[in-house]
């Protein structure tokens, strides 16, 4: 699931830099799976099949609806999916701009927007008042949940409740059995408050990919290896170490305003037979893909330019939802 980036949204000064880059994910994703594409308008609509079929992306892999967005970031406005009996559950949190940092009523509404159109099939979804981000958690799929406490305590999240009562929550709606919490690291220039896609991620139940930093002189450095630490000391439900693959952060990037720019590895994208992975003109990205390559071995690693995405202080992972194929899609271009 894509939300296309359009003029009336903070992409306007560089979309012809954007539209390249969602080109190429489209492409790469419609190679494997299904793909569903949220546009702005008609107008849109019409000038990315155009766009789809001048760059031979198969038409019969891309699905096109409508809604208006404020934002791109799928991977916090769009559905988590569960499964109760095998049966596919579409969840719509309640999304409120990343703790009410920017606008969000669009993208809030989304969800239902394209379950009313029949995006998503039969599947049921349910509208929950319980604020989260889909870039906030990440899964082992079986029952371990990986967070940030900068992110999910934040006051501007859900200001009612503590740290064991949101454990709760994540257990009543996700299944989550337990909450590994991750107190240290983050990145410049990261607005979410710490999402862990950008910092930490499960590659299988017994791994993860986490990013790294070894230069001492590197404001990250303190922090990230503190993260490093407590990774070391989680356990797997097994209750064994975890494998622990460190990608490396690359060189300091920094936008027109002398801002430094979260570029991080760790936002890949997992897809069929496949992983996407981050690149940002840097030595360090045939390193990241090697120790991907590592973490999946049985998945291609494609890489994909991300350097215009983090502009908007975001990366690969960030811009994308997954369903699950129990969700039965239903397909209209």
């Amino acid at each position: 699931m894509l939300t296309w980036p359009h003029a009336d949204s903070d992409w306007a000064s560089c979309l012809h830099e954007v539209e390249p880059v969602f080109i190429d994910i489209s492409r790469a994703i419609a190679r494997h799976e299904q793909l569903i594409i949220t546009c702005f308008d008609k107008a849109q609509r019409q000038s990315l099949r155009q766009k789809f079929e001048q760059t031979r992306i198969p038409s019969e892999s891309v699905s096109f609806y409508i809604h208006p967005s404020n934002d791109s970031w799928a991977r916090d406005h769009g559905p988590l999916t569960v499964l109760e009996n095998n049966q596919a559950r579409l969840l719509d949190f309640e999304f409120n701009g990343w703790g009410g940092k920017y606008p969000a009523e669009r993208d809030n509404q989304l969800n239902r927007a394209l379950h009313a159109q029949g995006a998503f099939g039969a599947t049921p979804m349910r509208h929950l008042p319980f604020v989260l981000e889909g870039g906030s958690i990440d899964s082992d799929g079986k029952g371990t949940l990986l967070t940030t406490t900068a992110c999910l305590l934040s006051p501007s999240r859900n200001p009612s409740l503590n740290k064991i009562e949101i454990e709760e929550q994540l257990g009543h709606y996700l299944g989550a059995r337990r909450v590994l919490w991750l107190e240290h690291g983050y990145l410049q220039g990261d607005d979410t408050d710490s999402h862990i896609d950008m910092l930490a991620r499960f590659c299988n139940a017994e791994t993860i990919a986490y990013s790294a930093c070894d230069d001492e002189t590197d404001l990250h450095f303190t922090a990230l290896q503190a993260m490093a630490k407590a990774l070391a000391e989680f356990r797997t439900l097994a209750d064994e170490p975890y494998k622990l693959i460190p990608l490396p952060i690359p060189r300091a990037i920094f936008n027109l305003a002398g801002q430094r720019l979260p570029a991080s590895y760790a936002n890949f994208l997992i897809i069929n037979q496949a992983v996407l992975v981050p690149q940002y003109h840097d030595p360090a990205d045939e390193i990241a893909c090697e120790r991907l390559q590592a973490g999946f071995p049985d998945r291609q690693i494609i890489p994909i330019n991300c350097l215009p995405i983090i502009q908007q202080y975001g990366s690969l992972h960030c811009l994308t939802m997954q369903l699950p194929q129990n969700v039965k899609l239903k397909y209209e271009t």
